[in-house]
This record gives structure tokens, C-alpha cells and sequence, in this order.
């Protein structure tokens, strides 16, 4: 055992992934596309697959393949015509992946991060325990009642540049 390491088990990043796979059995692309979809669906109640494909980025076959999937695991209802129409249990989730979603895109700039904002926070909400996301959500919420605090904060950031 090497100096100072606990008797912890450590896992690969996709060890990790397995692990939690009974905890959320959604991919990473299975939560951008619940998100994508609630965010989509805000206004009129749907989606049409058209609209997800393009704010996907991503060919129509390939947007057709995964909302076919969600729609055999309850997420969603796919109906002729391309409408898209979320299950209840996809607008829970959905509206959690979209706070989420925010809260670290706030986060992320509270820290001071200006470039990639979209891509880090993409990168980093899929792979963050509940857990965590509380904390970084508790610490958030304490800047938004603390300016003053956030401030500091921000201060002591440009005695460091």
C-alpha cells in the first residue's frame, strides 16, 4: 500500500460508471436527450424530432434510434409525425438534468470561467453524484445571499492573476 492511502478501492472511470448503473441507468446521451427534450417541449407540451435533431446537432436517423429507445423504457411517447411527448417520469427528469444542468453553468462562473462554459458543464453534469451536486448547489445558493462573500471571493481571484 503506498504512504498515506486508505484502504478505499479505486475504479476506472468506467468502473465507476458500472457501479452506478443501477443508481442511473441512463447514458450521457440518454440524459441530453431528456434534457433537450423537456427544454424543447417547455412551451407547447412536445417536441418534434425535426427541432431535437438539429438542437442535438445530430442526424435524424440517429435522434429517431434514441427516442425510440426512451420511448421502450417509459421516458417518452413517440407519436406519427415526429411528436415528441414526455412520460411524467421523463419531465422529472428532465426538469432535475435542466437544473442541474444550470446550476453548474452557474457555477462554473462564479469560479470565473468565461470560455466553454457549455462544453464544461456538458462535460462535467454526467459525472457528478447527487451528492456533490448538492454541495455545489448549496454553494451557489450561498453566493446568490452573499454577494458580499462572492465578492470577496472574486477578489481574492484577481490578487492571484
Amino acid at each position: 500500500m503506498l504512504a498515506g492511502q486508505n484502504k478505499e478501492m479505486f475504479h476506472t472511470f468506467r468502473g465507476y460508471a458500472l457501479l452506478n448503473q443501477e443508481e442511473n441507468p441512463l447514458t450521457p446521451s440518454m440524459e441530453d436527450y431528456l434534457e433537450m427534450i423537456y427544454r424543447l417541449s417547455a412551451a407547447d407540451g412536445f417536441a418534434r424530432l425535426q427541432e431535437l435533431s438539429t438542437a442535438l446537432n445530430v442526424q435524424p436517423s440517429s435522434a429517431t434510434k434514441m427516442v425510440q429507445r426512451l420511448a421502450e423504457n417509459n421516458y417518452l411517447v413517440y407519436e406519427k409525425y415526429g411528436v415528441i411527448r414526455l412520460s411524467a417520469k421523463g419531465r422529472e427528469i428532465g426538469a432535475y438534468l435542466l437544473e442541474r444542468h444550470k446550476i453548474l453553468e452557474e457555477f462554473l462562473k462564479i469560479i470565473g470561467t468565461t470560455a466553454n462554459i457549455l462544453e464544461d458543464t456538458e462535460k462535467i453534469e454526467h459525472n457528478l453524484s447527487r451528492e456533490t451536486l448538492t454541495c455545489i448547489m448549496q454553494l451557489v445558493g450561498f453566493f446568490r445571499e452573499n454577494p458580499q462573500w462572492l465578492e470577496a471571493y472574486k477578489e481574492y481571484c484577481r490578487k492571484l492573476s
